[in-house]
């Protein structure tokens, strides 16, 4: 297996384990805190543990070298730099929390358009 996909299944579990520290965040604030809304922490922790398996899963397929893992976690990147680009601004803007999520985000992207990550994520037929 090519350092590049080892490196690329490591962020993406880093991703995923992020995912699920926020997850559990969420749970112990829902069961210590008193939320303005049930209905949305609960479909906040939800999506957010559905992220979670989601992003796992990826990293799991990365591994097994599946070809539809390219597309899967090009959206996940767009969708973190999307996050990231937001965290830069506004009137609770968290800079560090930005870079946490972009600098991964952009190394994954660049990791899936190498060419020995290509080349083992490359439907073959027959």
């Amino acid at each position: 297996m090519h350092p590049n996909l080892v490196v690329l299944a490591l962020i993406i579990f880093l991703e995923s384990a992020v995912l699920f520290a926020a997850l559990g965040y969420l749970i112990f604030e829902l069961s210590s805190e008193t939320p303005q809304s049930y209905p949305s922490a609960i479909a906040l922790s939800v999506l957010t543990a559905l992220a979670a398996v989601w992003v796992a899963t990826i990293g799991v397929n990365v591994l097994r070298s599946q070809a539809w893992i390219r597309g899967a976690a090009v959206v996940w990147q767009v969708l973190q730099i999307s996050v990231a680009i937001g965290s830069f601004q506004g009137v609770f803007a968290r800079p560090d929390i930005g870079w946490l999520l972009l600098i991964p985000a952009i190394v994954v992207l660049a990791l899936l358009f190498t060419k020995p990550v290509l080349a083992a994520t490359t439907r073959r037929e027959g």
